[in-house]
């Protein structure tokens, strides 16, 4: 039976062939189309989201600001500002924190080694800004220790961008600089990241030293800002809502002014960034959706043209016994057919096309973006869920027609 349909269907196409060509090259070109953009709509959404990442991985960063409303007879305007007591009172009194650091910051910081001379925004922190900002240093390097923070140490981590600035291609690992004039050590780069998302300028041009030594040279009396992280983004909400309570108890404001304690929340931007991510997926399906039922026409087209001219044929088959359930299946089988046979050619050529794009390593420019194609599964079961369905739909209507051909009025057919 098999044998009979693939002869039978390899006949038809050859007395169509530009027709079947087109047909086939249409679904081909509509696969490719569905395939392509799911792919770099993904790889888009991951760029964009490993971007975001690159700034704050689930950290929530507290800033002091103005009171904006009248609290227990205090007036508008007053300034709050944290130290680093806060730190540890929120981590005593708010459950759920895994990290968290003081973030003092400060502005025009001058670095120089040998001739070479630049200045840059410098940070003072403690060990776990490095999860918290995905600061991770390239090999040879670190980033500062506990011990760089209980002893004051005068060492630097460098962002990557600025260690080339001044090192060139010298390895910058256990070389003296001057910051401010004052001998530092470099005890790491960081690796080279994405970053989309940023504050004060790219981590990439950062300078970062223990925040204690930093507090010891320049005489910091308030930090510029609290990170934290949960343990878990469920508990996001609490925890926002337990720190909110607890420095509007000690600084004396309404816990419902959100001027006197903005807060960046990256969990939020990340559950946005991965509702866009998805609406725009689900967007580029949609064209590509649209373009391979354009192509599923053609497939409709050409078997109804191929019910028409075998009418005889047919007639002859239903005259010598057999069943409707035959000629629907030959011709369900021969759109089917058609319909995965061009999607087969059209997932080869998107295979091929993405993976020459990986293999460019595109990491400049647009290809920062969109050099990171991703085929998933996902995209793969449902091109050929879709072709499946474009193959039955263009393929039922004209089986139908050729089921109900009558036999004596089909012999007579020219």
């Amino acid at each position: 039976m098999w044998s009979n349909l693939f002869r039978e269907f390899f006949a038809d196409l050859g007395k169509q062939k530009l027709r079947s060509f087109l047909t086939i090259l249409a679904i081909a070109w509509g696969t490719l189309s569905v395939v392509l953009l799911l792919a770099f709509g993904r790889g888009l959404g991951n760029s964009m989201m490993e971007g975001m990442l690159g700034a704050g991985n689930q950290v929530i960063i507290i800033y002091g600001g103005q009171t904006s409303v009248n609290y227990e007879g205090l007036s508008i305007g007053r300034s709050i500002r944290f130290t680093e007591e806060d730190v540890d009172l929120i981590n005593k009194a708010v459950p759920g924190i895994s990290h968290s650091s003081p973030q003092y910051g400060r502005w025009g910081a001058q670095l120089q080694y040998g001739d070479e001379i630049t200045t840059t925004y410098m940070e003072g922190v403690n060990p776990d800004f490095e999860i918290m900002r995905t600061m991770y240093p390239a090999a040879g390097g670190r980033f500062i220790n506990e011990h760089d923070v209980d002893e004051q140490r005068r060492v630097l981590f460098l962002g990557d961008e600025i260690a080339t600035q001044l090192f060139k291609d010298e390895d910058p690992i256990g070389k003296q600089v001057k910051l401010d004039n004052m001998p530092f050590t470099v005890i790491g780069v960081m690796k080279p990241k994405m970053q989309t998302s940023m504050n004060n300028g790219p981590d990439a041009n950062r300078a970062i030293i223990p925040y204690t030594t930093l507090r010891n040279i320049y005489g910091n009396r308030n930090v510029g800002s609290i990170l934290i992280r949960p343990e878990s983004p469920e508990l996001q909400e609490e925890i926002k809502a337990g720190v909110t309570s607890l420095l509007a108890s000690k600084y004396k404001f309404d816990p419902a002014d959100e001027q006197a304690l903005p807060m960046w929340d990256f969990i939020e931007q990340e559950e946005m960034n991965q509702k866009v991510s998805t609406g725009l997926e689900i967007f580029l399906f949609t064209v590509g959706f649209f373009t391979l039922m354009i192509a599923g026409v053609g497939v409709a087209n050409i078997m109804f043209v191929v019910v028409k001219e075998r009418t005889r044929e047919i007639g002859v088959k239903l005259a010598v016994g057999a069943r409707k359930i035959h000629i629907i299946t030959q011709f369900m089988f021969e759109s089917l057919f058609i319909s995965f046979l061009g999607g087969g050619i059209g997932l080869a050529v998107s295979s091929a096309i993405v993976f020459g794009v990986l293999s460019m390593n595109l990491t400049t420019g647009a290809g920062e973006f969109l050099g990171k194609p991703q085929i998933s599964e996902m995209a793969v079961i449902v091109t050929v869920g879709v072709l499946a369905l474009i193959g039955l739909l263009a393929g039922v209507f004209p089986a139908l027609k050729a089921a109900k051909v009558d036999p004596v009025e089909s012999l007579r057919y020219e």
